[in-house]
């Protein structure tokens, strides 16, 4: 398992992270190519918008993953999953953020995550129009634009800040779990999407709270919140596999963390 001691990874973590690095480069250009352009939008089955970039840029990580890592499963938003039993995964979010993307608002991202058994081991958070990057490897560093980044300190929830995308993404209990958090705290603030996990990574602000997400949202997130010193989990404080259910608390540190999670308490499913 990649968090036994003395794992050798082959290919290595750093082999990985230089690839969906390059991957992150290769594509950037075409999902800029597209936005704030006229574009065909099409509803899917969960009700949640879908373009001809979001599509185009799968596509184009897809295949170049395939190039490279033949034996490496794929899981991505739009065209689902392919060899999803092998020891390493490649989780695709083609345009996190599909709604800002559409409407030509620019914290919209890519997501690339790489998994070793179902745990995510490296992750990209690549923001193309603000052109920065973060990019975690379990254990080894989080890097913003290749500058070690770092979360912040603050372990009281009266100082802290926390985000969620929208609240419109908490029904019933959910929501009022986030409303408990958000009384406890100092400043809450919505929108951002993968911005917001990418901005906590760098200490900017100190929880992040969300319902709903599949594994290609939140995959990409955990290395490089981790390897920042952050905690990121589920709700009930597990830790995020492929397997998770898609409630997510993301905090600066553990103290932090335990402490929002004793305010959250537990939510049935």
């Amino acid at each position: 398992m990649p968090n036994t001691p003395g794992v050798v990874f082959e290919p290595s973590l750093q082999a990985l992270s230089d690839f969906a690095e390059l991957l992150a480069d290769e594509v950037r250009p075409l999902s800029l190519g597209w936005f704030r352009r006229r574009l065909d939008i099409d509803v899917k089955a969960d009700e949640s918008p879908v373009t001809i970039a979001d599509r185009n840029v799968e596509q184009a990580l897809r295949r170049r993953i395939a190039e490279q890592f033949p034996e490496h499963g794929i899981l991505g938003e739009e065209f689902g999953a392919a060899h999803a039993d092998a020891e390493f995964v490649w989780s695709i979010d083609p345009i996190d953020g599909t709604r800002s993307f559409i409407s030509g608002f620019p914290l919209w991202g890519t997501l690339l995550a790489v998994t070793h058994r179902g745990t995510p081991v490296v992750g990209v958070i690549d923001m193309p129009v603000q052109a920065e990057r973060w990019v975690g490897r379990l254990r080894q560093g989080a890097w913003l634009n290749g500058s070690a980044c770092r979360t912040s300190d603050v372990t009281r929830l009266s100082d802290a800040t926390v985000y969620a995308t929208s609240p419109d993404i908490f029904q019933g209990a959910e929501a009022d779990a986030f409303a408990r958090l958000s009384h406890a705290v100092k400043t809450r603030r919505f929108g951002g999407d993968c911005y917001c996990y990418a901005l906590l990574a760098s200490g900017h602000i100190d929880l992040v709270m969300e319902a709903s997400l599949q594994p290609y949202d939140y995959l990409a997130l955990a290395p490089v919140i981790e390897a920042a010193g952050g905690v990121i989990t589920d709700w009930d404080g597990r830790a995020l596999t492929l397997n998770s259910r898609g409630r997510v608390l993301a905090a600066a540190n553990a103290e932090l963390h335990r402490a929002a999670l004793a305010v959250i308490g537990h939510v049935a499913p």
